[in-house]
């Protein structure tokens, strides 16, 4: 690992305590920055907001002056009191024209217009109709907001009277500006500001284009307080605007000016101190990095050429391998020369020790072979020494003959079976992968270990099992050696051994069951182990060997067991397998070496 040795934690903390220092550095300018910008960003627009309500205000308030002093002019009040229409908007587009306004309504003082300028007959009866107008029929000035489909429609009312103390009202006039597209451009052009104007849940005006609209809109209802709304990859800052009185929970359900900020624009130049706050952070990051190699190189050295060494050591297994320090003349270091001498020593023992401790496993297991091989070939030696010896016989009968050279070719196949065993469990088993039927080859060790007298063997194949890629002479051997030895702890001949098959996830498992004596506890651990037998006449090699051709076909092989109730070993492979040699046991290289 990256992390093993002792130069890549002090190169690796060093580096990573300047990159850590670069990052809060960059995020505690960011924070602040932004937060600055956030700041500014609000001051912004609340001044903006201010500002536009002043100009509504200053204008509204001179188109009030404005129709005062038209309404009080001899001429409009000597046409209106003929109440003839045609009289009263041959003079109305003259004062139209000195109000620069986009609507004059007059009508006469029961509210019927005589007269309109810059809108039509439906809208001037949709403004005469409006509340205002009866309110300056009972001689009150006021003000409303009318929605149009381009803008919204500020009008102004005030009465056209005559008298003063007893004022006898004629009619009304109304004054009216549009807060347009144009006249949120202007107040653009002065604010800086984007500007749009709503009512009724549709935006009717904006500096933003059209397709801005139905995201701003979900803002006219909403609180009067800051919120952001995107569009086109592009963040806002809006501050609604209630152009008449909000009610008490903080809504405005009128007329409603939005003043939106570009937050991106103002937060874009971040991008521009980011970039150099990066490249100064790579800077930082190399030197250091340069810096701390150079630092963990001087004071690692010694121990690299150590480190080197024991790696080699560990790969190689070879302990003749020493460590040798260059001496540098400022550079010397006590702990590391220590470190070497002691290691150098150590190899020496632990080599002179591995050869002391394979010499008595040589002898060891030479010895547990010669016990097998005595025991085993003692019985069959004695057999043919008492057929010999009735060969001899001057009066052999011709029976006793074929019984004595059966008896000895029965004991020559027992003793090719005993060299046969410990040379399979001795040299590496070499595998030939070939597509297999599991279940038939269950059935087939099954008949190949029932051709002596004994419990039957029952077959129980899972149809699911697919073909696998295995080795099937070689796990044919380990299940024939399974079944007799399940068949061989039997009690009865009526008794059964079931071999059972079963696919799971991504193995194929293969069961092998007798109702058996079982194995005891303090066996169990031991089964597998090369020589271990609690059969009489057995070599304590069958086991071992299955296990190493399971293994060897990447398999595992189990075994679970209850005395008095009998064994089951279990065997899992997989669907489909990279052929490895199987190497001998530990017990078995020793004995190939003699």
């Amino acid at each position: 690992m990256i992390l093993s040795s002792l130069r890549s934690r002090i190169f690796l903390t060093s580096a990573l305590l300047a990159v850590l220092s670069i990052g809060a550095a960059i995020y505690l300018v960011s924070v602040r920055v932004t937060r600055e910008l956030e700041e500014s960003l609000q001051h912004e627009i609340r001044s903006t907001g201010a500002l536009v309500e002043q100009l509504r205000t200053t204008r509204s308030q001179t188109f009030m002056i404005m129709a005062r002093l038209i309404a009080d002019a001899p001429t409009l009040k000597a046409a209106l009191s003929t109440n003839d229409p045609a009289t009263v908007q041959n003079n109305a587009p003259l004062y139209q024209d000195q109000l620069n306004s986009n609507l004059l309504l007059v009508t006469n003082r029961t509210g019927d217009v005589l007269a309109t300028v810059g809108a039509s007959s439906h809208a001037a009866l949709i403004v005469a109709s409006q509340p205002s107008i009866h309110k300056a029929i009972d001689g009150r000035e006021s003000l409303s907001l009318i929605p149009q489909p381009d803008g919204i429609l500020h009008l102004v009312t005030v009465p056209i009277a005559v008298g003063i103390s007893h004022p006898d009202i004629l009619g009304t006039l109304s004054v009216g500006f549009l807060l347009d597209d144009a006249f949120a451009q202007q107040l653009k052009e002065i604010t800086g500001s984007e500007i749009a104007f709503g009512m009724d849940g549709q935006i009717l005006a904006s500096t933003l284009p059209r397709e801005a609209r139905p995201a701003l809109s979900s803002l006219l209802h909403g609180p009067a307080a800051n919120s952001n709304v995107n569009f086109h990859d592009e963040e806002y800052v809006a501050l609604p605007l209630p152009l008449t009185p909000i009610d008490a929970a903080g809504l405005s359900k009128g007329p409603v000016a939005l003043i939106l900020r570009s937050r991106t624009e103002q937060l874009r130049f971040l991008a521009t101190i980011h970039t150099e706050l990066g490249v100064t952070a790579i800077i930082a990051v190399i030197l250091a990095t340069v810096l701390s190699f150079a630092v963990a190189r001087t004071i690692t050295r010694p121990l690299a050429t150590i480190t080197a060494v024991m790696r080699e050591v560990a790969n190689t297994g070879d302990l003749t391998r020493k460590i040798v320090l260059k001496h540098a003349t400022r550079w010397d270091d006590e702990d590391a020369q220590l470190l070497a001498t002691t290691f150098n020593t150590l190899t020496d023992s632990i080599a002179q020790a591995q050869r002391e401790i394979s010499q008595r496993e040589r002898l060891s297991s030479l010895g547990r072979l010669s016990t097998v091989i005595a025991h085993e070939v003692r019985n069959p030696l004695m057999i043919i020494k008492a057929a010999l010896h009735t060969l001899r016989q001057s009066n052999v009968t011709a029976t006793a003959v074929r019984e004595a050279a059966a008896d000895i070719d029965g004991e020559v196949v027992r003793l090719n079976r005993i060299v046969n065993d410990v040379l399979d469990f001795a040299r590496p088993i070499q595998f030939e992968l070939s597509p297999t039927d599991i279940n038939a080859l269950c059935r087939e060790s099954a008949a190949a270990a029932q051709v002596t007298a004994g419990p039957r063997v029952e077959v129980q194949a899972d149809q699911a099992v697919p073909i696998v890629r295995t080795d099937a002479e070689r796990l044919r051997i380990a299940l024939v050696n399974l079944i007799v030895n399940a068949r061989d702890a039997m009690e009865s001949d009526d008794m059964c051994v079931t071999v059972s098959t079963r696919l799971n996830q991504g193995t194929v498992a293969i069961a092998i069951a007798d109702r058996g004596a079982g194995i005891n506890r303090a066996d169990l651990p031991r089964i597998f182990d090369p020589y271990f037998t609690t059969k009489r006449g057995g070599t304590g090699l069958g086991l071992p060997i299955a296990k190493n051709i399971v293994e060897g076909l990447s398999g595992a092989i189990s075994v679970i067991s209850t005395p008095g109730q009998g064994t089951e070993i279990r065997v899992e492979l997989p669907l489909d397998i990279a052929a490895r040699p199987s190497a001998p046991a530990a017990e078995g290289r020793p004995l190939a070496a003699v």
